[in-house]
C-alpha cells in the first residue's frame, strides 16, 4: 500500500510542474499555431508534375549481345548483361539532355513578384518580361540577391542591394550586368494573374551550369515497374507551366536523340547533300552571274529576238535609203527646172517630192506666174502691176531655190544616217553566230547546274522524309500533368509539427529547468534535502505591493505570516520570560529583514509587545522601512560601550504601537569583536529585566558569509532560517544540516520566502482568509 502511495506521489510530483505551468503550454501552442499559419502563408505551394513514357523495343539487345545472352542462360554469367531500360533511364538523367532543354527555354532568369508574405514565380503568359541571356561572363561572382526590375514606358530600371548604382536602359537593348549580358523585351502575350501585386517584380540570375545542375537534381526518373519499360519523370516545382515545359522538353529531346541515332545514315546523307547543294548553288550563282554579265556587256535581252530585229532594221534601212535617194533626185530635178525656167513658166507640182513647204512654195510661185501672164494679156511688161508681180516672182523663185537647197541637204543627212543604221545592223547580224555559240555554252552550263541542283533538292527532301517518318522511340503515355494536392508545404503536417513543438518547447524547458535546477523552488524541494520542518511559505511580493502587512490585513501575504506565527509558537518553549527569535539565512538577499519586520508586526497584532533588534551590524537593512532612522543610534553604539540607555536606542516601529525597533546603528570596523564582548548579553538581560516585551526578534547576518550569527545563535529560543525560492541553492540546505549536526544551531524552522503562487504547497488555488477578495477570471491567468 505504501509503495502504491509512493508511486502516486512520484507521479504527482512529476506532472505537477507541468500542470502548474499549463498556461505556458496553452500560450506556446497558440503562438506556434500562429507561427504555423504565418509560415504556411509565407511558403508558396509546391506541386508535383509528372509524365510517363513507354520506351519501345527497350529490351532488344544488339547483335553483339547475343553471345552474352547465351552465356547468361547457362547460369554462371547472370551479371554480364545490361538492362537496356536502365540505360534509357540514364539518358533521361544525363546532363546533356538537361542542357539542351535549358538552351531551348529561359530557365536562367526566373522572375518573381513579391507579395505580402511570399514571392510568386512568373512564367509564360504571367511573366511581363522576357529576359534572354546572351552570354555568361566567366570567372565572376554570381549574385546572391535578387535584381529588382521596374519599367515606365519604354524605360527599364534594374537595381540590386549588391550594386552601388542602378542600371537604366530600354527594351530590346543589350544590358551588361556584372555577371552576364542580357536583353529584356516585353512579353506581348502577358496576362497578369488575378489579385496579384505586380508593383515589386524581381528576377534571379544563375549561370548556365548552375541552372543545369539544379534542374538535374530536381528531376526524378524512375521505372513504374521493374519488369516493364515505362519510365516516369517528375519534378516538384512552384510553377506548374515551367515544370510541364521542362518534362515535355526532356521527352521531346530524348526522342530527338533516339531519332538521330536511328537516322545517322540519313542524316549524314542529308548533310552531304546540304554541302553539295551549297556548292552547286554557289556554282549556279556564278554561271548566272556570267550569263548576266554577258548579256549586259553585249546588250542582249534575247538573242533570237535581237537577230530578228536587226534583220528587220536592215530591210527597213535599205527601203528607206531608196526612198531618200528618190527624194534627192526629185529635189535636184526641181532645182534644175527652177533654174532653167523663165519668168512666165510654171513649175511641175505633183511629182512626188515629200516636202510640204516646197510644195506650198511651188503652188504660190505658179499662182504668181499665172497672174503675171494674165496681166501681160492686157498690159505691157512695163506696166507697174506687171513689174510688181515680176518682182514678187523673183523673190519667190529665190525663196523656193533656198528651200529646195535646204531640203537637199536634209535628205543627204537622213540618207547618211540610215546608211549608218544599215551598217550597224549588218555588223550586229554578222556577230550573232558567234554570240549564239558563246551564249548557248553559258546556258548549257546553267541548265546542267540547275538540273543537278534540283536533283539534290529532291534527294534532300527524300532523306528528310525518311528521317521524319522514323517512329519516335518514346511514346508519351501521359503528357505532363499536375497533381491536385501540393506536395509542399504539407499544411496539416506542418501545423501538427508546430503545435507539437509548441507543446514540447515548454515541456523540454520545464524538464531541463528541473534537471539543471540548483535552487530551491517549492516546499517539496526542501523536504527532499532536510528533515527540518518548513514552518511557513511566504508568497512572492508583487510589483507595487506594500512589503509590510497591516492591521486586519487579509491578503495572502498577511495570512501566510499568520500561519508562520502559528507554526513558530510550536517551536518556542513554554516559559514566561521573553522569547528570543533569531532570524538568519544562508546568503544576502533571501529576505531576512523582510521576514523579521513582518513577523514582528503579526506578533504585535496579538497585543503582545515585540522588540526587533537589528543584529546585522555589517549590512544594516532594518532602517530601509523607515529611512528617517538611518542615522539613529542603535546596537553598535550600545555594544561599543557608549554611555547610552536602552530607551535611547529603542524607537517605535511606526507600523504598530506594540512593536519597537533597535536599529543596527553605525557600521563598526570590528563587528565580530563587538558581538563577543558580552554587551549583547547585557542588553538582552536589561530587556528581559524590564519585562516589557514578550518577543525579541534578532535580525542577524547570513550564516555562510560571516560567523556573526553563530556567535549569538545560543542566545535564541528558536531559529528562523530564511530561504528564498529560486535563489537559495540546494547546497545551502546541506550547510544547514551540517550546522545542526554540529550543534551550532538548535530548534530551527525553515521559512520559504518569495514563493510564486503556482508553487505554493496549499492555498494557492483558492486564496487566504474568509474575507479574501475573489479574483476575476482574467486575474487567474495573468
Amino acid at each position: 500500500m505504501d509503495n502504491k502511495n509512493n508511486k502516486e506521489v512520484n507521479i504527482k510530483e512529476f506532472i505537477s510542474p507541468y500542470v502548474k505551468n499549463w498556461k505556458y503550454f496553452v500560450g506556446m501552442v497558440f503562438l506556434m499555431g500562429v507561427l504555423a499559419i504565418f509560415y504556411l502563408k509565407s511558403k508558396v505551394s509546391i506541386y508535383k508534375v509528372q509524365t510517363s513514357v513507354l520506351i519501345k523495343d527497350a529490351k532488344k539487345m544488339s547483335a553483339a549481345s547475343g553471345d552474352i545472352g547465351i552465356l547468361q542462360s547457362i547460369g554462371g554469367f547472370s551479371g554480364m548483361g545490361t538492362n537496356s531500360i536502365e540505360n534509357e533511364v540514364g539518358v533521361f538523367e544525363s546532363k546533356s539532355i538537361v542542357e539542351d532543354v535549358v538552351r531551348e527555354h529561359n530557365f536562367q532568369t526566373p522572375v518573381y513578384a513579391k507579395q505580402t508574405f511570399n514571392q510568386v514565380e512568373l512564367y509564360g503568359v504571367t511573366n511581363p518580361y522576357i529576359i534572354n541571356v546572351i552570354q555568361d561572363k566567366k570567372n565572376v561572382d554570381l549574385p546572391k540577391k535578387p535584381i529588382s526590375i521596374k519599367s515606365k514606358g519604354n524605360e527599364i530600371v534594374l537595381s540590386s542591394e549588391e550594386w552601388k548604382k542602378d542600371i537604366t536602359t530600354t527594351y530590346n537593348k543589350t544590358i551588361s550586368l556584372p555577371y552576364a549580358n542580357i536583353i529584356i523585351s516585353k512579353n506581348q502575350t502577358f496576362k497578369p494573374l488575378k489579385k496579384m501585386d505586380m508593383s515589386d517584380v524581381c528576377f534571379y540570375y544563375s549561370d548556365f551550369e548552375s541552372t543545369v545542375n539544379d534542374l538535374q537534381e530536381a528531376l526524378m526518373v524512375d521505372l513504374l515497374d521493374k519488369d516493364g519499360t515505362i519510365i516516369s519523370l517528375s519534378v516538384d516545382f512552384e510553377n506548374k507551366d515551367k515544370a510541364k515545359d521542362l518534362l515535355n522538353g526532356l521527352v521531346r529531346q530524348y526522342n530527338v536523340y533516339a531519332v538521330n541515332d536511328k537516322n545517322i545514315e540519313s542524316k549524314r546523307t542529308k548533310d552531304f547533300i546540304d554541302k553539295r547543294i551549297t556548292l552547286i548553288s554557289r556554282e549556279l550563282g556564278d554561271v548566272e552571274t556570267q550569263k548576266e554579265g554577258y548579256k549586259s556587256d553585249n546588250r542582249i535581252v534575247d538573242l533570237a529576238s535581237e537577230a530578228r530585229i536587226n534583220l528587220q532594221m536592215k530591210e527597213q534601212s535599205k527601203s528607206h535609203i531608196l526612198e531618200l535617194g528618190t527624194q534627192v533626185e526629185l529635189n535636184r530635178i526641181l532645182q534644175s527646172t527652177l533654174n532653167k525656167k523663165g519668168s512666165g513658166d510654171v513649175l511641175p507640182l505633183n511629182i512626188g517630192l515629200d516636202n510640204d513647204a516646197a510644195g506650198k512654195a511651188i503652188q504660190e510661185y505658179n499662182a504668181l506666174v499665172l497672174q503675171r501672164n494674165k496681166y501681160l494679156e492686157e498690159a505691157t511688161p512695163d506696166n507697174p502691176l506687171v513689174k510688181t508681180v515680176n518682182k514678187q516672182i523673183e523673190e519667190m523663185k529665190s525663196s523656193l531655190s533656198e528651200t529646195l537647197q535646204k531640203n537637199a541637204i536634209s535628205l543627204e543627212l537622213a540618207k547618211r544616217k540610215v546608211e549608218g543604221q544599215l551598217g550597224s545592223s549588218e555588223q550586229m547580224i554578222s556577230k550573232i553566230p558567234t554570240q549564239e555559240k558563246l551564249f548557248r555554252s553559258i546556258e548549257r552550263q546553267q541548265q546542267i547546274k540547275e538540273s543537278l541542283y534540283l536533283l539534290l533538292l529532291q534527294k534532300r527532301e527524300e532523306a528528310a522524309i525518311s528521317m521524319e517518318i522514323t517512329a519516335e522511340k518514346a511514346r508519351v503515355i501521359d503528357k505532363a500533368f499536375v497533381y491536385r494536392k501540393p506536395v509542399a508545404p504539407k499544411k496539416m503536417f506542418t501545423l501538427g509539427v508546430f503545435l507539437l513543438a509548441g507543446a514540447l518547447i515548454p515541456f523540454v524547458f520545464i524538464y531541463l529547468k528541473q534537471l539543471l535546477q540548483s535552487t530551491i523552488i517549492t516546499r517539496a524541494d526542501i523536504a527532499k534535502l532536510t528533515k527540518i520542518p518548513v514552518i511557513a511559505e511566504i508568497p512572492k511580493l508583487k510589483i507595487k505591493e506594500n512589503p509590510l502587512v497591516s492591521f486586519n490585513d487579509v491578503t495572502p501575504m498577511a495570512e501566510s505570516f499568520r500561519i508562520f506565527v502559528t507554526n513558530l509558537r510550536f517551536l518556542l518553549p513554554a516559559k514566561d520570560a521573553p522569547h528570543i527569535i533569531l532570524v538568519t539565512s544562508s546568503v544576502k538577499g533571501e529576505g531576512k529583514t523582510f521576514i523579521s519586520t513582518n513577523l514582528s508586526i503579526i506578533l504585535a497584532s496579538a497585543r503582545s509587545k515585540v522588540l526587533v533588534v537589528g543584529a546585522d551590524v555589517r549590512n544594516p537593512q532594518l532602517q530601509r522601512y523607515n529611512p528617517a532612522m538611518k542615522n539613529a543610534k542603535g546596537l553598535t553604539e550600545f555594544l561599543s560601550g557608549e554611555e547610552i540607555s536602552i530607551n535611547e536606542i529603542t524607537h517605535p516601529s511606526g507600523y504598530n504601537e506594540n512593536c519597537d525597533f533597535i536599529y543596527s546603528g553605525s557600521i563598526p570596523p570590528n563587528p565580530t569583536d563587538l558581538l563577543q564582548n558580552g554587551r549583547l548579553d547585557e542588553l538582552l538581560e536589561l530587556i528581559k529585566a524590564e519585562n516589557k516585551y514578550k518577543y525579541i526578534v534578532l535580525d542577524t547576518a547570513p550564516l555562510l558569509l560571516v560567523t556573526d550569527s553563530f556567535l549569538i545563535a545560543d542566545k535564541s529560543d528558536a531559529i528562523v532560517y530564511v530561504t528564498r525560492s529560486e535563489v537559495t541553492e540546494n547546497s545551502y540546505i546541506e550547510f544547514l544540516n551540517n550546522s545542526i549536526e554540529d550543534d551550532k544551531l538548535k530548534n530551527v524552522g525553515i521559512v520559504l520566502n518569495g514563493v510564486k503562487e503556482s508553487n505554493f504547497g496549499y492555498g494557492n488555488k483558492y486564496g487566504y482568509g474568509y474575507n479574501a477578495e475573489e479574483k476575476k477570471w482574467w486575474q487567474k491567468y495573468f
